[in-house]
């Protein structure tokens, strides 16, 4: 009985041992590389590059007080439409003090010399009707009442302006009424009712009360690494498309490459404009200044070209090659044959010459 036992553990042993010699030997073999295959195919190539950047409008323009005071009321909102003239806010007038009494100074003068002008006149015009004096005198004094009358009126002009912002005699150009000096969407009205404004003048650059564009002619502003700059023309097509608006994709045309750098993060980039093409069935309203978008640009197109995997040419140097398979699957050989190679989009490339159409190429090793 012990010495059955002996020889089953025995056996059992050596089977462990030649299972694990042969298991061993199989695996330390060399291989068969094999290889996918790829056959050349015909399609259109592009090379292109995206860049990041905003909407906005062409010309966005600021509208500002002609006089200093204070806001009394505003007519509009962002958002709203005005056209060319409209009233976007009243401003109340707080008046210089100095110039006040300047303005009623004047008055004064002026009325004290309309009244010398009256007396004059009214004395000059008795003697002229009774032959007393020539028709030359009586028309010299009747000139200068005349005159008088019109320092007084415009020395009271004067006061009304500095005082209240208009004129009586010219209420409808009041200075105090801010008028839009555009058509378009107000962007921003920064004020509030209340708040002190300045006009514009040597010292500083005024109050802005609104600013407005016209939202129909827009542009795409961005900016592009100096690596790719010099591949850009005007005009260039570009395909936009706005982060909020994925679904609508707009066409658009480089007008407009900056000829000096700028440093961000390190790098040289280029600033570009480009005209934006809406469709005539889009609302203007849609498009928001200030939208995060991405153009597309083309820099470089090839037509029904013969194309091949990048990742199946060998570069070497200056010089691309790729192996041709020759023989049956039973007796396969590759033949290295030098290509020439042109338009690359980063995943195929375009094969000029060395290989037809009807060939097959050796691709990457299979696992």
């Amino acid at each position: 009985m012990k010495k059955t036992l002996r020889l089953i553990l025995f056996l059992l042993i050596a089977i462990v041992f030649i299972g694990t010699f042969a298991f061993l030997y199989i695996n330390s073999r060399p291989k068969a590389t094999t290889y996918e295959e790829v056959t050349p195919t015909v399609m259109d190539l592009q090379r292109t590059t995206v860049v990041t950047g905003k909407i906005e409008p062409r010309d966005e323009v600021a509208v500002k007080p002609q006089i200093s005071g204070i806001i009394s009321q505003l007519h509009k909102q962002a958002g709203d439409r005005v056209e060319e003239g409209e009233i976007i806010a009243t401003v109340k007038v707080i008046p210089d003090m100095n110039s006040l009494s300047s303005a009623e100074s004047r008055v004064r003068l002026a009325q004290i010399n309309l009244d010398q002008a009256r007396i004059d006149y009214e004395r000059q015009q008795k003697l002229y009707d009774k032959g007393l004096i020539s028709a030359n005198d009586y028309e010299k004094t009747r000139q200068a009442f005349l005159q008088a009358e019109q320092e007084r009126a415009a020395a009271q002009d004067a006061l009304e302006v500095v005082r209240d912002g208009v004129s009586s005699s010219n209420a409808s150009a009041s200075s105090t009424l801010v008028r839009s000096t555009i058509s378009g969407i107000i962007l921003d009205i920064p004020v509030k009712v209340g708040n002190s404004v300045i006009l514009s003048n040597t010292f500083n650059d005024g109050t802005t009360i609104a600013s407005v564009a016209d939202m129909n002619d827009l542009i795409f502003r961005g900016n592009i690494d100096e690596t790719e700059v010099g591949r850009l023309h005007v005009p260039m097509n570009m395909d936009i498309t706005i982060g909020a608006l994925q679904d609508l994709h707009f066409s658009a045309a480089l007008e407009y490459i900056s000829p000096k750098a700028t440093e961000a993060n390190g790098a040289n980039q280029f600033e570009i404009k480009a005209s934006i093409s809406l469709p005539d069935t889009l609302d203007a309203t849609t498009i928001r200044s200030g939208y995060s978008a991405a153009a597309k640009i083309i820099l470089a197109e090839a037509k029904h070209v013969l194309t091949l995997p990048e990742g199946v040419i060998e570069f070497s140097g200056d010089s691309t090659f790729v192996y041709v398979c020759k023989g049956s699957n039973d007796n396969r050989t590759y033949e290295r044959r030098a290509v020439t190679t042109g338009l690359s989009d980063g995943l195929n490339i375009e094969i000029k010459s060395g290989i037809t159409a009807k060939e097959t190429i050796r691709g990457m090793q299979s696992n």
